[in-house]
């Protein structure tokens, strides 16, 4: 059997299964609910086929909106990571409503994720520390301030060229694993690369479903796999497209501690073994103990640098915000 999907069928809200492709194919709306339209515009994605046929296979055929010739930015990669900057964040407000409802979610911030390190953001609700990641990942606009991803500032890009960083250059691991239930947990790991029009690496694919103990489960769709082998899959996802940096919204959230401590010492290898980049937003002292450093936020401002973070220590820096 054939199944035949269109890209703009896969349109929904946040709640939805359309989301799993919006950071790679169309301009998403951080924050706020929208319509259906909102989600999807016609100079924001170009026409993608999907052929799914049972089995592992799976084709992707890319057609460029007409006038505009398909290019993809180049991804550069720094011979000496350590030395260098992933993201940069200057002097960053983002204000939302006006007069009497107006809230400033950050005010100000400025802070840089150094590559080939594993950060944890972390402070209470209503702190900022989602909507800092948000806004240094793209899926947001800043009221005022910079961002750089590496050396381009993303805030000099059109929506087109910003949807391509965000595809080609930025990974993405979120709470709800963000699946496409249809594809197979192989499809899934190579879907970011398929709509690039990028073929993977077989062998660095072969090593990022190591990484997460994955190389028996290739051939099962979501709904056959566990919590956390679901977020195994898309820890894998994050790491096949080789980004630049990986953004991961409170990726253990759903999951029970076992499989969360598995998940983030993934996370950690991946850092540590493979040289990747991860900054990653969390509430748990526990989660942001398996990162290099803790960055805490509290009404929109950065109020504590923590390096190698302890539980122990987390848990007193939380306390001394809380008091």
């Amino acid at each position: 059997m054939t199944v035949l999907l269109r890209l703009t069928s896969f349109v929904g809200r946040p709640d939805d299964t359309g989301i799993s492709l919006q950071t790679y194919a169309q301009r998403p709306v951080a924050n706020h609910p929208v319509g259906d339209d909102a989600w999807l515009t016609k100079d924001d994605c170009r026409d993608i086929n999907f052929e799914l046929t049972r089995g592992t296979n799976m084709s992707v055929t890319t057609t460029p909106t007409p006038g505009q010739p398909m290019q993809l930015p180049a991804r550069s990669v720094a011979p000496n990571p350590s030395t260098r900057s992933a993201a940069t964040v200057r002097d960053a407000v983002k204000i939302y409503g006006k007069g009497d409802t107006e809230v400033r979610a950050l005010d100000g911030v400025s802070v840089e994720f150094m590559a080939g390190e594993f950060t944890a953001i972390m402070g209470p609700s209503g702190s900022g520390k989602s909507t800092l990641m948000h806004s240094t990942a793209g899926l947001d606009q800043l009221t005022s301030g910079t961002v750089l991803i590496g050396e381009t500032d993303i805030s000099s890009l059109n929506d087109r060229n910003l949807t391509q960083l965000r595809r080609d250059r930025i990974g993405f691991i979120f709470q709800s694993f963000n699946l496409v239930p249809t594809l197979t947990a192989a499809e899934n790991i190579s879907l970011p690369a398929k709509l690039a029009g990028r073929k993977i690496d077989p062998d660095w694919f072969a090593q990022a479903v190591r990484a997460v103990g994955l190389e028996k489960r290739l051939k099962h769709r979501p709904s056959e796999l566990s919590g956390g082998q679901q977020q195994r899959v898309a820890v894998a996802r994050a790491l096949a497209s080789r980004p630049e940096i990986i953004f991961a919204d409170e990726p253990t959230g759903n999951l029970d501690s076992l499989a969360a401590a598995e998940i983030l010492s993934f996370m950690r290898s991946a850092v540590r073994e493979l040289g990747q980049t991860i900054v990653m937003v969390t509430h748990d002292p526990v989660a942001a103990s398996y990162a290099d450093r803790a960055v805490f936020l509290a009404d929109g401002r950065i109020v504590d640098d923590l390096d190698k973070p302890t539980t122990s220590s987390v848990l007193d820096r939380v306390r001394r915000l809380g008091s």
